[in-house]
């Protein structure tokens, strides 16, 4: 069967390059449009992670429902305790403390509303890796009152490195209080609305400023952005969940669970498109095949070949088309992957961010095991009515078609 099949494949050349042509092309349009979509989210995972929020944020319960308002009523006061307990865990590369805090930022001629974070600079330099500095440099230990500012600050306040501002803010008791800073860098992250409004100064200047010593936030770098669960799960069980909730990166930054969701359903319709083109394509080429065949089965009846053996032939040619055609696919789709990623493809600042990024092509294989799936199943459905409708002639009326 097998044998007779792939010879019959052969017998009409153009037709069946055109078959197969149609399925390379939609699994290879599946690889390469899966690819582009699952790179452009781990990069803005990564961005996110590497230029705000760390991949894994440890807080005082209640704090991400209500600390935004009110940052003084959930700190850590025992900040190096949390980090004792969680030190011992494998795949954490790093933890820094942090402080939030919202006051008025001024340049001695206008405020404007800051949302601000004291931090532990060398160590928040290693985390914020994708942490664009545009203007200056990046915080160190050794800048007690310095201040890096986000581009929408400076330019509505016309800083630059060196100039000279006031921070007020409130302290956790309620008094007013101020801090004279320097300016010593500024920063673009991936949203203009953080960079708009953020602040960071170091975390000693910080308790200074709210006259506390406690921190809000305990923020976990891991050596692997996929040991996230596993590390947030462990942390769950260490600390007394009655004091503390242990977030993720994508917990805290809901967006990016919207985006993955907004292109899945995406893909989701891509892959529908495809499976529907690949099997009126297929279906198109299979039905002429059969129509022009249809006398050489009438034959093949007469001399004692069954209409199930009829119906099978034409599935297994089938079968053979879609699993050569869905493997070249996908071996032209990881090749064009691999080009594609070598070069790269500027891309533009998404929306409502700063930055633009390079685009590669990821090489996911569940992602190729599904186009090859759907290359293959698209072709063999496509075969199974013209095969059922062949079978089911009459003898006597196939016959006629050699006349």
């Amino acid at each position: 069967m097998f044998s007779l099949a792939f010879r019959n494949i052969f017998r009409q050349k153009v037709r069946t390059a055109m078959t197969l042509a149609a399925i390379v092309f939609g699994v290879l349009g599946l690889i390469l449009g899966g690819g582009f979509i699952q790179d452009m989210l781990t990069q803005l995972a990564e961005t996110i992670i590497h230029s705000q929020s760390g991949h894994i944020q440890i807080n005082r319960k209640g704090f991400f429902e209500s600390g935004s308002r009110s940052p003084e009523k959930f700190l850590i006061d025992r900040p190096d305790e949390v980090r004792t307990t969680s030190a011992s865990l494998p795949g954490i590369d790093d933890q820094m403390a942090r402080i939030s805090f919202s006051g008025l930022l001024n340049n001695g001629k206008t405020d404007k509303s800051v949302l601000g974070e004291g931090i532990e600079p060398d160590r928040e330099t290693r985390l914020g890796s994708l942490l664009r500095i545009i203007a200056g440099r990046q915080l160190t230990n050794d800048d007690r009152y310095g201040a890096l500012v986000g581009e929408g600050i400076a330019t509505s306040l016309k800083l630059e490195p060196g100039s000279r501002v006031t921070l007020v803010a409130n302290s956790t008791e309620g008094a007013l209080n101020t801090v004279e800073l320097e300016v010593v860098g500024v920063f673009q992250s991936f949203s203009k609305e953080f960079d708009a409004s953020a602040v960071r100064i170091p975390l000693a200047a910080a308790q200074e400023l709210l006259a506390s010593a406690g921190v809000n936030t305990i923020v976990v770098s891991l050596q692997r952005t996929s040991d996230t669960d596993r590390t947030v799960n462990s942390l769950r069980q260490l600390l007394d969940p009655d004091d503390y909730e242990v977030r993720a990166w994508y917990q805290i930054n809901d967006f990016y669970e919207k985006a993955v969701a907004l292109y899945e359903r995406q893909f989701s319709v891509l892959i529908l498109i495809i499976l529907v083109t690949v099997l009126l394509s297929v279906a198109n080429s299979v039905n002429m095949s059969v129509s022009e065949r249809v006398g050489e089965f009438g034959t093949m009846m007469a001399v004692g070949n069954r209409p199930g053996q009829i119906f099978r032939l034409i599935v297994v040619e089938n079968v053979l088309l879609g699993a050569s055609g869905a493997a070249i696919g996908a071996a032209l789709g990881v090749l064009m992957a691999l080009a594609i990623s070598a070069v790269g493809v500027p891309m533009p600042p998404p929306p409502n961010a700063n930055l633009g990024y390079t685009a590669h092509v990821a090489i996911v294989p569940s992602q190729i095991a599904l186009a090859f799936a759907v290359g293959f199943l698209a072709t063999v459905l496509a075969s199974l009515f013209p095969a059922f409708r062949v079978a089911r002639i009459p003898v006597v009326e196939a016959l006629r078609q050699n006349v």
